[in-house]
C-alpha cells in the first residue's frame, strides 16, 4: 500500500478518522514502504537496541535506508555503507531523504527566502551599485565574485538553509545550515552523550541514542541564524549586543556571551517570550517553510499580524473548522496530539493558513496552546483605544508595542586583500583576500518610524538603522585607499520582536526626534513673543559625508532630495516635512495637555484639525514653521 507505515499505524491505534484526509490524499507524497521491508534491513544487526527515535522516523516502521540509504540488504559494513547519507536532510541530496515522503514541503522550502537569500543578495547588489532594484530575485547558491557576491560570501553566506551540515551534533548558535535539519533535527541529552563517546572513541562505541527528527521546533533552532542582521531572536529574549570585550565582564550576569564572544547586554525581554512562547507559536509552517511562491523580502512573506490573535470583539474573527483544515495542518495537529477538534480554529486574514494551535470556544474565548510547554494562553482581544482610534488606523501594532530596537551605526566595510585565511562562508574553503566590517556603535532605543507605501496605502511601521556605513570599493578593486568610497545612510522596516503590553505614550512619538527621524538629541518648543518654534539639538556629530547627526535618518524639517537613496526598500520612505510638520503639531499641544487628558483623547477619535478649530489663540500657540 503506498502510503506511510508510520500514518497507517497511527491511524490504527487512534481509531479514529483524524487521518482521513491524508490517507485520502495525494499518494505521491508518500514513498513505498512495507513492514516486510523494514524488518528485513541488515542496519540494525550492528546497531542494535538504539532509541531516541520520535513516533513517525521509527527505523521499526519506516527503515533506517529510507533516511540514511546505503545497501540495506549487506551484511557488510563497507558494502552496507555504501551509498549512504550518514546526515540527511541537507537540501543538496534532500529529493533522496526526506523530499521521498515530503515532496510539496521540500518544494516550499526550496522557495523559500530562507534558503534562496533573495533579499539579502538584492540589497547587498543595490547598496554596491550592481543592481538598479533592491526587489530582483536571486539565489544565493548563484553568485559570482563580484564585489557585492565576495562581500556575501565573507560575512553572510552562513545563514541559508542550503549551507551544508557537515557535522554531527545539534544546531547551534555557529553550527547553522542543514536543510530540513536546520529546524527538525533535536538532540537529547542522553543522544549528545552518546555522540561525545561516539567521536571519543575514533568512531568504535556505537551510539545508542539517535537524534529525533519532529515537528518539535524549539528557538534554538531560529536563535542561529536569527541572531545576526536585525537580531530578531536576541531582541525577543532581550538582549542587545555591545562591542565590550570578554575579558572585561567578570562573571556578571547582566552579560551573556555568545559563540564568536559576542556580548550581549541584557534588555526588557518579548512579552511572549516572557510567557514562555516559541517562534513557532506564531510563525506557523505554513510562514516558515513558505507558501511555494518567490518573494523578494521576509516581510512580503510574513502572512501573520497581531491582529489575528488579537482581533477585534466586532466582528468575529475568522475561523475554519477542524474538517477544513489542509493536510500540512492536519499532520501538525496530530503529531501535536491536539484534541480541539470540536472547535473552530483562527486563521490568518492574509492568507487564511490555520493557527493550528489556536482555538474559539463555545463563549466565543480564543485560546493559543503553547507548542513548547502546552500552556494554554487566553488570546485578549485588541484594546478598544485600538478599535476606535481612527487617527492611528495607519500606524502599526509593532510601532506602539515595541519596547526598544537595536541599532548600528558608524560601519565602515573595506577589503583586506592581505588577509591570509579568508574563509568563503558560501563555498566553505580558505583562500587569500576577505571584506571586514568595523562598527562604531551597538546600541537601542525606541525605535523611529517610516512609511511603508503600498497600492496608495500607507503604514507607519519602526525603522532601524540598519546601514549607517561607508563601503570602500575600490579596495576590492585594488585601487588606492579611499578613493572609491561610497556613503550611504539607509533606514529599513523592521519588527524588533520587544513587544510590550504598554505601549510607548503620545511623546515618545511626537516629541521624540529619534522617533521622527532627525536621531538622538534634544528636540525643543519654545515659545517667544507668542511664538512657538520647535528646534533641535543633535548629540552626535554631523557626518561630514552629508552633514547629518551620525545616527539620523533625516535632516530636521528640511526635504529629503528624490535622488538620494535613504531606504533598503522602494516601498518604504521616512515622513516627508508635511508629515513632521502635523507630528510636531500635536507635539507641541503635548506641552500643555497630558496624553491621556480629555481633549487629546478626544482628538484620537476626532483627529487634531477640527479640535485646532476650537483652541484659545491666547493660550494656545501653535508652532510657526520657517
Amino acid at each position: 500500500m503506498v502510503i506511510l507505515i508510520a500514518i497507517t499505524l497511527f491511524f490504527l491505534f487512534r481509531n479514529t478518522d483524524d487521518f482521513s484526509d491524508i490517507i485520502n490524499g495525494p499518494k505521491e507524497n508518500y514513498t513505498e514502504i512495507s513492514a516486510k521491508e523494514t524488518n528485513s534491513e541488515s542496519c540494525l544487526q550492528c546497531h542494535q537496541n538504539t532509541t531516541g527515535y520520535s513516533a513517525y522516523h521509527n527505523p521499526e516502521l519506516i527503515g533506517c535506508t529510507s533516511c540514511h540509504l546505503g545497501n540495506k540488504t549487506a551484511s557488510n559494513k563497507e558494502v552496507a555503507h555504501k551509498g549512504m547519507i550518514l546526515i540527511p536532510g541537507n537540501l543538496v541530496d534532500a529529493e533522496k531523504t526526506c523530499g521521498k515522503c515530503h515532496q510539496e514541503e521540500l518544494k516550499k522550502i526550496n522557495n523559500s527566502l530562507m534558503t534562496t537569500n533573495s533579499g539579502l543578495v538584492a540589497v547587498d547588489k543595490y547598496i554596491f551599485g550592481e543592481a538598479d532594484s533592491p526587489n530582483y530575485h536571486y539565489h544565493i547558491k548563484d553568485i559570482k565574485n563580484s564585489a557585492a557576491d565576495k562581500h556575501i560570501r565573507d560575512l553572510c553566506a552562513n545563514c541559508h538553509l542550503g549551507a551544508e551540515k557537515k557535522d554531527y551534533g545539534a544546531i547551534t548558535n555557529i553550527n547553522r545550515g542543514g536543510g530540513c535539519n536546520a529546524c527538525h533535527l533535536n538532540y537529547t541529552d542522553k543522544s549528545k552523550a552518546d555522540l561525545k563517546n561516539y567521536l571519543s572513541s575514533n568512531k568504535k562505541e556505537l551510539p545508542k541514542f539517535h537524534p529525533s527528527t519532529d515537528v518539535f521546533i524549539t528557538d534554538n533552532h531560529c536563535f542561529g541564524c536569527h541572531s545576526r542582521s536585525s537580531r530578531i531572536s536576541t531582541n525577543y529574549e532581550g538582549w542587545q549586543e555591545t562591542l565590550l570585550n570578554v575579558d572585561s565582564l567578570k562573571n556578571n550576569h547582566n552579560y551573556r556571551v555568545l559563540e564568536g564572544n559576542r556580548v550581549y547586554t541584557k534588555k526588557q525581554e518579548d512579552v511572549h517570550h516572557a510567557k514562555g512562547m516559541l517562534c513557532i507559536d506564531c510563525h506557523s509552517s505554513h510562514e516558515v517553510m513558505g507558501d511555494g511562491k518567490q518573494y523578494a523580502h521576509e516581510e512580503d512573506a510574513v502572512k501573520l499580524q497581531c491582529a489575528d490573535c488579537h482581533f477585534s470583539k466586532k466582528p468575529k474573527p475568522t475561523t475554519i473548522p477542524y474538517d477544513s483544515l489542509d493536510v500540512e495542518s492536519l499532520k501538525v495537529f496530530l503529531h501535536r496530539n491536539y484534541s480541539h477538534q470540536n472547535d473552530r480554529i483562527l486563521v490568518a486574514k492574509k492568507d487564511k493558513h490555520p493557527l493550528v494551535n489556536t482555538f474559539v470556544d463555545s463563549l466565543g474565548n480564543a485560546f493559543l496552546i503553547g507548542k513548547g510547554d502546552g500552556k494554554l494562553h487566553k488570546l485578549s482581544p485588541r484594546p478598544e483605544v485600538c478599535s476606535r482610534d481612527k487617527v492611528h488606523s495607519d500606524v502599526s501594532c509593532s510601532s506602539c508595542h515595541s519596547s526598544w530596537t537595536s541599532r548600528c551605526i558608524g560601519c565602515h566595510t573595506g577589503f583586506d586583500k592581505n588577509e591570509p585565511r579568508a574563509f568563503d562562508l558560501l563555498d566553505k574553503k580558505y583562500g587569500k583576500g576577505q571584506w571586514k566590517e568595523y562598527v562604531a556603535e551597538f546600541s537601542s532605543s525606541l525605535p523611529a518610524m517610516g512609511v511603508k507605501v503600498s497600492k496608495n496605502k500607507k503604514l507607519i511601521e519602526p525603522a532601524i538603522p540598519g546601514m549607517i556605513l561607508t563601503i570602500d570599493k575600490g579596495s576590492y578593486a585594488g585601487k588606492p585607499e579611499g578613493e572609491d568610497v561610497s556613503f550611504h545612510r539607509l533606514y529599513a522596516p523592521n519588527s524588533p520582536h520587544t513587544t510590550t503590553k504598554q505601549v510607548r505614550d503620545c511623546k515618545s512619538c511626537h516629541t521624540n526626534s529619534a522617533a521622527i527621524g532627525y536621531g538622538n538629541g534634544e528636540l525643543t518648543y519654545d515659545i517667544k513673543n507668542g511664538i512657538g518654534i520647535w528646534s533641535f539639538s543633535p548629540d552626535y556629530a554631523l557626518n561630514k559625508n552629508d552633514s547629518l547627526p551620525e545616527d539620523a535618518w533625516i535632516p530636521f524639517l528640511k526635504q529629503v532630495d528624490k535622488k538620494v537613496i535613504n531606504s533598503t526598500r522602494l516601498d518604504f520612505r521616512p515622513f516627508t516635512v508635511k508629515e513632521q510638520k502635523q507630528i510636531l503639531t500635536v507635539g507641541a499641544c503635548l506641552q500643555c495637555h497630558q496624553g491621556n487628558s480629555k481633549i487629546m483623547q478626544e482628538s484620537l477619535v476626532k483627529g487634531i484639525k477640527p479640535l485646532l478649530k476650537k483652541i484659545n489663540k491666547k493660550r494656545c500657540i501653535l508652532p510657526a514653521w520657517k
